[in-house]
């Protein structure tokens, strides 16, 4: 998966990235960083509207790489987020997007993949970022309000893509990500 990642990038391009575990555990970060591209992040961290300037600048990359939440057996990608930054990124705006996954993101229908958005991929999510919202403790979606810590709010179908080629998925036969 990572030599396929790294293979999309040329030395200098500028490259921004979606929240994604899967990212992190195939270690796509410090390769990208060793082969000498410009990395654009917005730690978590960082003031509020520098933060937003940093994501702005990621729709402007040379190349995105995101994660999925889950994908249908017939080619439908799936993902939901808190703040739309990543699902823009993936619909518009960066010349090339790489999306890896792995095999336990596959779903049968697009219903299955919406379920396993909210119910499978959101509470660990809701863990891991903090935000406090109920499916975090009960392990299913309880559609709840964005001032409880909802991470679901801008759900995406990408079902094709008008421009051939602008987004490569990197599907990896083992579990990855939430």
């Amino acid at each position: 998966a990572l030599e396929a990642c790294l293979s999309v990038v040329k030395e200098g391009d500028r490259v921004g990235f979606g929240g994604s575990v899967t990212l992190k555990e195939i270690g796509l970060h410090e390769a990208l960083a060793r082969a000498g591209a410009e990395l654009i992040i917005a730690p978590r961290e960082l003031p509020p509207e520098e933060r937003y300037e940093r994501l702005r600048a990621m729709l402007s990359a040379d190349v995105y790489f995101s994660g999925a939440n889950a994908l249908t057996r017939d080619g439908v990608m799936v993902n939901e987020d808190g703040f739309g930054n990543r699902v823009s990124a993936q619909i518009f705006g960066p010349r090339k997007v790489v999306v890896v996954a792995g095999w336990n993101k596959i779903t049968g229908t697009l219903e299955e993949a919406v379920y396993r958005v909210r119910n499978i991929a959101a509470p660990p999510n809701v863990r891991r970022l903090g935000t406090g919202a109920p499916c975090g403790e009960l392990e299913y979606c309880v559609e709840c309000a964005p001032e409880e810590g909802r991470i679901c709010n801008a759900l995406t179908v990408v079902r094709r893509v008008r421009e051939k080629g602008r987004i490569r998925l990197v599907l990896v036969a083992e579990r990855l990500g939430f």
